[in-house]
């Protein structure tokens, strides 16, 4: 199947033609009661400040959407049943159209496909028990969106999702501007498309501000006004939280304090006053879908060098919600513990449910004390009760101590050379089959660009604090090698088995790495004895691939981000730098979640396959490609930490509540399948 992305300029002519044009203007609050900085006692408050007087909004000024996880709409039925049956009156007189979102408010790109299916199963029939209706429009949580999420909504009955335009739209250079007021079609990982309404980071922004007494209202209406075109249009004036009015969460130090007047009332002034611009209309969500283009083809919203879109400023990224937080790799390892035992014990769905709430994002921001400390308890309490939990520290291997600085490993599958001066890192790896190494270091020097002009290695780990010297494993390793020829312990399939005690300012880390004999495959076991872990970066596993074993132009990255079917990207010509940061505050930029545990380059003909243990730790892949000097630099990193506003680092578990190490596992292999 052709796949075409590029946007027609011809293709923008709306259907049916409309005299005179409009603009249609539609919103999407979105509520929930899980939000992180909420306490729970504080949520029958919030359901008086700010869910009723939306309710009176909608009722005055409507028609209006409303989005809200099947979670929180559990609560409100809980806690103000009356509030549910007023919704259910609005919904059925037209004035308030329901969007989905799944039972909770989940990172698609960062759980297993079958999680993602899962939340939006439970969802959907927790909407159909609660409203009696089943919504055809979601939008996408946090708006952090993969191509593999795609068929997941389709499968789940949805027609359409609603997604940021401006963070995807800054890699689509080709995409033309008018495109951002009509509705498009969205390109899946598996071939197929998903109608798609754009949500507009400015206006929410410009909304907000003027409810919160921080813009005037006729600056907030000559924006509206200015939206209008020759043709028609469609505008989302509003797609954020509604829990910010009348409230404050309390997540920023820069909130806005409440005024003395009523924010609600502000929002209804700016609903009535956009109302009385010329050519302007309010319509429901799913009636702005009826706009859509003359489109034959459909958007790839994802690239290489941004895989996974996410809303707002640059801050908000994959690593957000993966190796920030508190614990977010801790707890994430917890959850994909829980989804193995699930899918072992064929669980019944009211675990599923249970799940896909502990998999939250609200549970890895800026969660309070008091929540996160019961979070834990929750967490902690139901791996027991499957039967899960974190893996012990690895063994220590028995074998022969080595002084060589470059050990040799063979075994019937690959041949290897490691750098011992370089706390073990591979210097060369050739896979049976190839004729030459496809990984391994490039040397200080090898690229004419200033940045590059360093020393490159495969299997090496680095720690970055702000303020603070850089922390790495390159140091001199004291080394054990069990060999099959000299250990009457060693496997009978011919493993090698290399084990390292490498020292650090912060403690020592242990490696092991075990070279298969019946395949062609390197695992890696790390563990940081390390008692102080503050604020920083850990990348570890750096997969340097060797520029002449490979044809650059067929270069692609494959993985999976939340969906069933792989995503592809082609890297030929494209700069991409996840690892790149967005400030002192935000270490990376984007990231690749791995969610079926493993991603592959390859050019065709030769190829490496990144494997990660979820269960021990969900590590984001961070890619690094650059073309420079006639030369390729391309580096798969793999990260167990990230900084951002989030961090608080602490500890999720460990024995008798007190951790005393932590445990990377991952492997490096030759691709399983054929290319």
């Amino acid at each position: 199947m052709t796949r075409v992305h590029a946007i027609r300029e011809t293709a923008l002519t709306p259907t049916p033609a409309a005299a005179p044009a409009k603009l249609h203007l539609f919103s999407v609050f979105h509520l929930n009661l899980a939000f992180s900085s909420i306490e729970e006692k504080e949520r029958a408050t919030v359901i008086e400040r700010c869910y009723w007087p939306l309710l009176a909004l909608a009722a005055t000024h409507g028609p209006i959407g409303i989005e809200a996880t099947g979670y929180t709409l559990e609560e409100i039925e809980a806690r103000d049943p009356h509030w549910m049956g007023r919704f259910r009156e609005l919904i059925g007189q037209g004035k308030v159209e329901l969007v989905g979102s799944g039972y909770a408010q989940l990172i698609g790109p960062l759980v297993p496909a079958r999680v993602v299916a899962a939340n939006l199963k439970n969802g959907n029939e927790t909407y159909k028990r609660l409203l009696g209706v089943k919504p055809t429009i979601a939008l996408v949580n946090e708006q952090a969106y993969s191509g593999g999420l795609v068929g997941h909504y389709l499968d789940a009955g949805y027609r359409a999702l609603l997604m940021d335009w401006d963070n995807p739209s800054a890699h689509h250079p080709e995409w033309p501007a008018e495109a951002r007021y009509l509705p498009q079609k969205a390109l899946g990982a598996d071939g197929r498309n998903i109608e798609l309404l754009w949500t507009n980071t400015v206006a929410f922004q410009k909304l907000q501000r003027y409810a919160h007494g921080d813009l005037a209202l006729e600056d907030y209406t000559r924006f509206i006004a200015e939206k209008r075109g020759e043709a028609p249009r469609a505008l989302c004036v509003y797609a954020s939280d509604g829990e910010i009015f009348d409230f404050r969460p309390g997540r920023y130090r820069t909130e806005e304090k409440l005024s003395g007047s009523s924010e609600w009332s502000r929002l209804a002034v700016a609903f009535a006053s956009a109302r009385e611009i010329a050519d302007t209309k309010f319509v429901l969500p799913s009636a702005a879908l009826s706009l859509g283009c003359d489109q034959t083809s459909a958007l790839r919203l994802e690239t290489p060098a941004y895989p996974v879109p996410v809303k707002k400023q640059r801050k908000y990224n994959l690593t957000r919600w993966a190796v920030t937080g508190r614990d977010d790799i801790g707890i994430n390892a917890a959850c994909q513990r829980i989804y193995a035992a699930l899918v072992r014990d064929n669980a019944p769905e009211m675990e599923w449910k249970t799940l896909c709430r502990l998999w939250a994002s609200d549970f890895r921001t800026h969660i309070t004390d008091a929540r996160w400390a019961g979070y834990c308890r929750e967490l902690t309490a139901t791996e027991e009760r499957l039967g899960t939990g974190p893996a012990p520290a690895p063994a220590s291997v028995r074998g022969m101590a080595t002084e060589e600085r470059f050990i040799d490993i063979a075994t019937p599958t690959l041949f290897a050379r490691l750098d011992r001066r370089r706390g073990l890192a591979i210097q060369s790896l050739v896979f049976s089959g190839d004729d030459r190494p496809v990984i391994g270091g490039l040397p200080h020097g090898h690229f004419d660009d200033i940045a590059l002009q360093a020393d490159w290695y495969t299997g090496d780990c680095v720690y970055e604090r702000p303020g603070e010297p850089k922390i790495t494993d390159l140091e001199w390793a004291e080394t054990k090698v069990q060999r099959p020829c000299c250990c009457k312990d060693a496997n009978a399939d011919g493993d090698v088995i290399v084990s390292g005690m490498i020292p650090t300012p912060l403690g020592p880390i242990e490696k092991e790495m075990r070279f298969h004999g019946d395949c062609a495959r390197v695992d890696f076991d790390l563990a940081f004895h390390w008692d102080e872990w503050s604020k920083g970066s850990l990348r570890i596993g750096h997969v340097t691939l060797l520029p002449d074993a490979f044809d650059w132009r067929g270069l692609t990255l494959t993985t999976h981000n939340g969906g069933n079917a792989p995503e592809r990207f082609a890297l030929f010509g494209q700069k991409v730098e996840h690892g790149a940061p967005v400030s002192f505050l935000v270490s990376a930029s984007c990231g690749l979640g791995m969610t079926e545990g493993w991603a592959e380059l390859s050019d065709g003909k030769h190829g490496v396959r990144i494997e990660v243990d979820r269960e021990t730790a969900p590590l984001l892949a961070l890619l690094t490609h650059r073309e420079v000097g006639g030369s390729l630099f391309c580096q798969l990193m793999l990260s167990a930490l990230e900084l951002d506003d989030t961090s608080r680092p602490t500890s999720y578990q460990d024995v008798n509540g007190q951790r005393t190490f932590r445990r990377f596992r991952f492997s490096i292999s030759k691709p399983l399948r054929p290319f």
